[in-house]
C-alpha cells in the first residue's frame, strides 16, 4: 500500500537514552550492592588506609639507603628507587584485583549455593562477572590513588609532565591480560571447584620477574626470556616511562604492541574457558557442588 501524497515515512526513533539505562544497569546495581557490603564493614576502610601507609613508608625507608649512591639499573627510571618501587606495588594491587574478583565471584556464589540461579537469569554470565568488577576496580584505583597521594605529598616523589591518554591506553592493555586470567581462574572454579593453577603460577612469576620490587635487569640471563613473555613486565615499564621520563608513544610502542596481543590473547582465551565451563558443568549437573 502506497503512503498518501503528502505523507512522510515515519522511521522509528532508537530510544539510546533507554539502550544506555539498560546497557549500565546491571553493573550500577551490583556497584551498589558492593558498596553498601563494604560500608557495613568502616573499619576497613581505616585499615586499609593504614596497610598502605605502611607500605609506603617502609618503602620509603628501604630507598633512603640508595640516596646518595649511583645505581645504573634505575637511570632509565629517573634514578629514584622510591619512585620505581611505588608504581610497581601500586599496579600490583590492580592486577591481584584482576586475577582475584571472578574466581572468588563464582566460589561465593557456589558456596552460598546461588551459582544456578545467577546463570538461568537472563543475564549472561559475562555481564554478571564483569558487573561485579567495577567496585573492586573503583576500590583498587582509590587505593592507588592514596599510594600517589601519599608518595608525591608526604614523600616527595615526582613526576614528568603526563601524556594522560598514553598512560590510560598503557595501564587498560596491561589489566586485560590479567582480566582473562581471572575468568580463566574463575572457570576452573566452576569446573573442578578450586582456583586455576595457570592464574596462581602467573600471579607469582608475575611478582617475582616482570620487575615490580627490582628492575628486571638484575634477573639472571636465564629468567630473563621469562620475563618478557609475562604482560606485566611490559606494562610496568611503560608505565613507568611515561610517569618517570614523560615518555612518547613512539619510546613504548615496542611494549604497547606486546601488550595489545597479550590482551587479545588472554581475554580470547578466559573468555572460552568461562562459557565452556558453564556447558561442563550444566551437562554434568555439578553446579550446585562445592
Amino acid at each position: 500500500r502506497q503512503p498518501l501524497e503528502g505523507s512522510s515515512q515515519i522511521s522509528p526513533k532508537v530510544d539510546t537514552m533507554a539502550i544506555n539505562r539498560t546497557l549500565f544497569a546491571k553493573p550500577i546495581a551490583f556497584l551498589k550492592r558492593d558498596f553498601k557490603i563494604a560500608a557495613s564493614y568502616r573499619l576497613q576502610f581505616v585499615i586499609q588506609s593504614f596497610n598502605i601507609f605502611l607500605t609506603t613508608f617502609s618503602f620509603f625507608l628501604v630507598s633512603k639507603m640508595f640516596d646518595k649512591q649511583h645505581i645504573t639499573l634505575l637511570e632509565p627510571y629517573g634514578g629514584d628507587y622510591f619512585s620505581f618501587v611505588l608504581i610497581g606495588i601500586a599496579l600490583t594491587d590492580y592486577l591481584t584485583v584482576s586475577t582475584d574478583t571472578f574466581a572468588t565471584e563464582m566460589r561465593n556464589a557456589q558456596i552460598v549455593g546461588t551459582l544456578e540461579a545467577l546463570i538461568v537469569t537472563p543475564t549472561s554470565i559475562n555481564t554478571i562477572l564483569f558487573s561485579s568488577f567495577v567496585y573492586k576496580l573503583l576500590s583498587s584505583s582509590l587505593r592507588t590513588l592514596f599510594y600517589f597521594l601519599l608518595g608525591i605529598f608526604i614523600f616527595g616523589v615526582k613526576l614528568q609532565d603526563i601524556n594522560v591518554f598514553l598512560l590510560l591506553l598503557t595501564f587498560l592493555l596491561t589489566l586485560l591480560p590479567f582480566v582473562g586470567l581471572g575468568l580463566l581462574s574463575a572457570a576452573f572454579i566452576i569446573v573442578f571447584k578450586q582456583g586455576s593453577p595457570v592464574s596462581m603460577v602467573m600471579a607469582i612469576s608475575s611478582g617475582l620477574l616482570s620487575g615490580v620490587l627490582y628492575p628486571v635487569a638484575v634477573l639472571p640471563s636465564w629468567l630473563k626470556p621469562v620475563s618478557v613473555m609475562l604482560p606485566v613486565t611490559h606494562g610496568l615499564e611503560a608505565i613507568r616511562q611515561i610517569l618517570l621520563q614523560g615518555a612518547t608513544f613512539t619510546e613504548i610502542d615496542t611494549r604497547l604492541y606486546c601488550l595489545f596481543i597479550f590482551s587479545i590473547s588472554f581475554m580470547a582465551i578466559g573468555i572460552y574457558a568461562i562459557n565452556k565451563a558453564l556447558q561442563v558443568a550444566s551437562r554434568e549437573g555439578s553446579l550446585l557442588h562445592y
